[in-house]
C-alpha cells in the first residue's frame, strides 16, 4: 500500500513529472506545450528547492503517486524566486517554443510570463493566509484519502511553524479539484473570481 512521507531530493523528477500528468484541468499536459519542463519549473520544482520540508509525497516501493507542496511564507519566497529562481528560469526558457496542435487557452507565452513574474503570489489577502500550496494526485490514487491526508499532514507541518492560515490558487476547468477542496472545508477567498478561484483554510 502507498504510504505518506516527506519529500526526499530523489523525489525531485518524480514531482516534476507528476506535475506534467495533472496539469491539464487535471489530466495529462505531456505534449500541451513545446517543452514539457515548463509546467514543472513553474509549479512544483521551485517549491521542493525552496522549502522541501514542507513537501510530503505518497510512494509505494516503486514510484511517487502524488504530492503536497508549500511554502509557509509565500512574500518571502516571492523575493527568493526573483533572486534565485528566475534568472535560470529566463536562460532556459528565453522564449515560447513553436506551438503544438493542443493549442492550449493558457500559452506557452502565458506560463513563461507566470514562470517570470512570482509577483502573480502577491494576493490581496496575504496578511492573513501568508502559506500556499499545490497538491497532485495520479489518477489511481485519487478517490483514496490521499489527498486528504496530505493536506492535513502540511497543515500539521505549517500550524507547527506558527502559519495560521493557507490558500492557494486553480484551474476553474478542474471541476473535481474543486469539489475535493470544498469537502475538505477550504472557501473562497475574497479576491477570488470565476476563472480564477482562491481558496483558503486554517492549518488548525
Amino acid at each position: 500500500m502507498p504510504e505518506i512521507r516527506p519529500y526526499r531530493p530523489a523525489d525531485r523528477e518524480a514531482v516534476a513529472r507528476i506535475c506534467l500528468l495533472t496539469a491539464a484541468g487535471g489530466g495529462d499536459a505531456t505534449g500541451v506545450y513545446s517543452d514539457d519542463t515548463l509546467m514543472p519549473e513553474v509549479y512544483a520544482l521551485p517549491y521542493v528547492e525552496y522549502a522541501p520540508e514542507l513537501a510530503f509525497v505518497v510512494a509505494d516501493a516503486d514510484r511517487v503517486l502524488g504530492y503536497v507542496i508549500a511554502v509557509a511564507d509565500t512574500a518571502a519566497f516571492i523575493e527568493w524566486w526573483k533572486r534565485e529562481w528566475t534568472p535560470g528560469f529566463a536562460a532556459r526558457h528565453p522564449s515560447a517554443g513553436s506551438p503544438t496542435r493542443h493549442d492550449p487557452s493558457f500559452t506557452e507565452a502565458d506560463l513563461i510570463a507566470a514562470g517570470l513574474d512570482p509577483e502573480r503570489m502577491r494576493i490581496a489577502e496575504l496578511a492573513d493566509y501568508p502559506a500556499h500550496l499545490h497538491i497532485d494526485l495520479l489518477p489511481e490514487l485519487q478517490g483514496m484519502g490521499f489527498g486528504r491526508r496530505l493536506i492535513d499532514a502540511l497543515r500539521g507541518a505549517l500550524a507547527a511553524r506558527g502559519v495560521a492560515a493557507v490558500h492557494l490558487g486553480m484551474d476553474a476547468a478542474n471541476t473535481g479539484a474543486r469539489a475535493f477542496y470544498d469537502r475538505l472545508g477550504f472557501h473562497e477567498l475574497p479576491s477570488s473570481t470565476l476563472n480564477a478561484p482562491l481558496l483558503g483554510i486554517a492549518t488548525s
